[in-house]
């Protein structure tokens, strides 16, 4: 009996050694584990553990830092509105790691540290991107010093991207804007050199650069680890437009409150504004166009914006296009030519544009728009006290408004049906012949009957008036005479409901502005056009894109790619070093001066462990993950200026 007592004490002590192994194996031995606190069942302890987490993270080396951090994005992009871990103190833990990661090169470059600055700024970045109360948490926290030292560069672009995108959600609210403003000058300042640079920069320092010599960490974070060097480059192209945007978007939440509204109006900078469109990668952007329209509500930004000729031209060139942001280019000009001041300015340059939207009806939900046109146009004007009577063109061009839809619109109305008849025959008669000299090969004819039966046509024929204008720009380009193609291309499309419809007149101011040399606007009368041919082949069950339209496509692609200036500057740049330096064989990039750039180039130690997280539809200030389902979160608007 004994005996059996004996073995059966024996047994139960090897099973609790056993167990005890056991839980010895599957628990951590560290004594303050993020993923550890996270499983805590006991809401109290979870919440005392983590803040406990955020307390000691910058003080402790642990290898496991960027897995940690990588967690936290993760949570922070689908879980921006969850107020536990900015209770808890996130953001004075964010704020002190990126500072850690600034000031101490060798913790850095250790292990993968380098990841953490980068990791820290978009958490920043994505809770104060909804909510007010947490925008001030953070700024309490003291995150505004660390995120101005990577706007500074202090690390690389890619921390300089993330920056400038908290900085511009902490802006953005009333509560939080002052925090901001103490900076105001270096901000606006920054924002604007960045705008300016950041595509050559990160072509420069990135694009250009063969594959082993890229930074590896910044081939992960715009990969998630996933993808080669095709994906590396167009995440960095989709990067890059952003951080463009959201330095605008910085400077328009000064520029809403006209405030360093002298530094942003700057003659070269405004140029620059023009050419900032964000290409077909950050689409929800108005970008350029949008800071300059928030410029025109202000007198300092319209008279900025009037003494520049070539933003005018811009602004012009947008109103007459198939551009989503066309109707903020006829917004400019209009509030320019609502102003007394800069109104008769703005009239020597845009009012040969403006003649051609006249009869433009809706527009991105604004009705009778080319009723405004006019009314703007022929405000305080008559024909014996004009003051442009030197000014033949815009003369010209008023009387012609006041003739169309004045004078000929009474006209008509005392049309009786059996002259509505006479004319609607002589119209056809009239075209009739001008396809027959254009069919012959006698272009000038065939114009001039399409001008005649315009003269004719009643303005309710709005088919009839559609194919004259459309015809007629169809010669102005086999005449080489492009502006007076975009004129009548843009005159059709006006009347077509609903506008920029009509395929043939987008096709045919899309070569007229190919021959002017406008491939932005070219590209995208192109791509509308190839949009409406696949719609209407659908309706057969054939999609088929005209090759002729693919060729135009391909390239005004290539003329409009976001890197395309920055290619031609960097060439020009590589060919007179290889001239300065013959005797240098090795002359592939421009040297750079980033700290990071020079250390870390091999691979890392646990790279292939970082957590992926792929990313989808990225808009103009909310960085968003793919959800299970597939769809986008959706994000709310706190700005004007952002066009989701």
């Amino acid at each position: 009996m004994d005996l059996q007592q004996e073995k059966i004490k024996k047994k139960k002590t090897t099973d609790d050694r056993d167990a005890n192994y056991v839980r010895t194996e599957v628990t951590c031995s560290k004594p303050c584990c993020f993923f550890c606190t996270m499983k805590e069942t006991d809401p109290s302890l979870r919440r005392a553990g983590i803040a406990k987490c955020f307390k000691e993270i910058p003080h402790r080396d642990d290898q496991e830092h960027v897995l940690v951090m990588s967690g936290l994005w993760n949570l922070a992009m689908t879980q921006p509105d969850d107020p536990e871990f900015p209770s808890l103190g996130i953001f004075e833990c964010m704020a002190s790691l990126i500072y850690k990661g600034i000031n101490d090169e060798d913790w850095l470059l250790r292990d993968q540290n380098i990841y953490i600055p980068y990791y820290a700024a978009h958490v920043i970045g994505s809770y104060t991107m909804n909510k007010a109360e947490f925008a001030e948490k953070a700024v309490k926290s003291g995150v505004i010093p660390p995120l101005m030292e990577l706007l500074r560069g202090k690390i690389s672009w890619v921390e300089q991207r993330v920056s400038v995108r908290a900085l511009g959600h902490l802006a953005s609210y009333e509560r939080t804007f002052n925090a901001v403003a103490e900076h105001e000058e270096e901000i606006v300042n920054l924002a604007m050199h960045l705008a300016s640079t950041c595509l050559d920069s990160v072509y420069v320092k990135f694009i250009r650069l063969k594959k082993k010599k890229r930074p590896k960490y910044q081939c992960d974070l715009l990969t998630r680890g996933v993808g080669g060097f095709d994906m590396e480059n167009r995440k960095a192209e989709e990067w890059a437009s952003q951080f463009q945007c959201w330095c605008l978007y910085l400077l328009n939440c000064f520029a809403c409150k006209e405030m360093s509204l002298n530094l942003i109006c700057k003659p070269g900078f405004l140029k620059d504004l023009c050419g900032m469109w964000g290409g077909l990668v950050n689409h929800n952007s108005p970008a350029g166009i949008g800071l300059i329209r928030i410029l025109c509500y202000s007198e300092t930004g319209r008279k900025s914006v009037a003494e520049s000729k070539e933003v005018m031209e811009s602004l012009c060139n947008l109103s007459r296009s198939s551009d989503d942001w066309q109707y903020m280019g006829i917004d400019c000009l209009l509030l320019l030519l609502r102003d007394p001041i800069t109104r008769y300015q703005a009239m020597e340059i845009a009012t040969p544009y403006l003649i051609d939207l006249v009869e433009l009806g809706s527009l991105k939900g604004r009705e009778e728009v080319g009723n405004t046109v006019t009314e703007a146009l022929l405000l305080n004007y008559s024909e014996k006290k004009s003051k442009f009577k030197t000014n033949r063109v815009v003369e010209k061009a008023l009387k012609e408004i006041r003739d169309l839809k004045v004078e000929r619109s009474k006209k008509e109305e005392l049309l009786s049906d059996a002259e509505i008849h006479e004319r609607n025959a002589l119209v056809g008669l009239l075209k009739r012949k001008g396809n027959e000299r254009f069919w012959h090969g006698d272009i000038e004819k065939a114009m001039l009957r399409y001008s005649e039966a315009l003269k004719h046509c009643p303005l309710k024929m709005r088919k009839e008036r559609i194919v004259l204008y459309s015809n007629r720009a169809q010669c102005h380009l086999l005449l080489r005479d492009p502006e007076a193609a975009i004129s009548d291309s843009t005159r059709a499309l006006c009347l077509a409901s609903p506008a920029n419809s009509h395929g043939k007149s987008l096709w045919r101011r899309s070569q007229a502005y190919d021959m002017k040399g406008l491939s932005k606007e070219s590209l995208m009368d192109c791509i509308v056009f190839v949009n409406g041919c696949c719609f209407t082949s659908l309706e057969t069950k054939r999609i088929k894109v005209p090759y002729y339209a693919v060729r135009m496509i391909n390239k005004q692609m290539n003329a409009t790619w976001l890197f395309n200036d920055a290619r031609s500057k960097s060439s020009n740049k590589q060919r007179l070093y290889k001239g300065e330096h013959e005797s240098n064989g090795d002359a592939d990039e421009v040297p750079d001066n980033e700290m990071i750039m020079k250390r870390t180039m091999g691979p890392t130690k646990t790279g292939e462990n970082l957590v992926v997280f792929p990313l989808s539809g990225l808009s103009t200030i909310v960085e968003e993950p793919l959800l299970e389902n597939g769809g986008t979160m959706r994000r709310r608007k706190k700005q004007p200026f952002t066009v989701r």
